[in-house]
């Protein structure tokens, strides 16, 4: 229990800081670049204070470490070289004067998700059977999946760096077959976990890792809020993406 509460009050006074930050910088994105890397140190974290062998421990720790760190890194250029991302400037608007109190309750809630959709790390680090060929399976999988996210977020970049495609839809790479590529690799990275921790106590419960975390891809803090903003952003270009374009799960586009 020692290693969660660490984890639990490291994230808490992240968030905190993160708050004050954006009170001075008007952009609630730092949300985003907290979140990444409170799950970044976490994993290691959880390792270092696990019961598994050495060899299951290293996996975690690298695989958490090395996937959270580049998505932490590449919210962070995001947040510092753009304007405050347009989901979480609709939130400020429509919180209006309430703002501050609006988003310390937001932050706070984001550190509970740190403690939330860690805890497969935990529960992976107390793993003391590991099975050798899911571990290397598990890991095969984190590599197609990281391998997935970087080049479709590089994709999106591209387009997005390029004055020309101001106003439109990314249609190259992976985009061309899902509206959000990115998620899907996120959300497939997480069966490592379950592949990692089997034959552990918790062996059944890992399974809700990636169930858990497509709920809050599919229908709560993923795609709901981004098909939103790209709407009001790309308005008809969107529209006619949405028709012709599978919505998670990467497939043919229609003609």
């Amino acid at each position: 229990m020692f290693s969660l509460t660490v984890v639990a009050v490291f994230s808490i006074a992240a968030m905190l800081l993160a708050w004050l930050w954006q009170k001075n910088h008007a952009n609630a994105g730092i949300v985003d670049v907290v979140w990444a890397y409170g799950m970044m140190l976490a994993g290691p974290w959880y390792a270092l204070t696990g019961s598994a062998p050495l060899g299951l421990k290293l996996s975690l720790g690298l695989l958490t470490f090395s996937w959270f760190l580049r998505l932490g890194f590449y919210l962070q250029r995001r947040v510092l070289s753009e304007s405050e991302d347009g989901r979480y400037h609709a939130m400020r608007n429509a919180m209006k004067d309430r703002v501050d109190l609006g988003f310390l309750l937001f932050f706070v809630l984001q550190a509970g998700f740190i403690c939330l959709l860690s805890l497969p790390f935990w529960a992976v680090a107390q793993n003391t059977q590991p099975q050798t060929p899911l571990v290397i399976a598990a890991l095969l999988l984190a590599v197609l999946a990281l391998y997935g996210e970087t080049t479709a977020d590089q994709q999106l970049s591209d387009f997005r760096n390029n004055p020309k495609n101001s106003g439109l839809t990314c249609r190259k790479g992976w985009w061309r077959y899902s509206r959000h590529p990115n998620y899907f690799f996120e959300w497939l990275h997480w069966f490592a976990y379950p592949l990692m921790g089997w034959g552990g106590d918790y062996q059944y419960w890992l399974w809700l890792a990636p169930v858990v975390m497509f709920c809050f891809l599919y229908f709560f803090t993923g795609i709901p809020f981004t098909e939103q903003q790209a709407l009001r952003t790309r308005g008809d270009d969107y529209r006619l993406y949405q028709k012709t374009t599978s919505l998670f799960f990467p497939w043919w586009p229609e003609a």
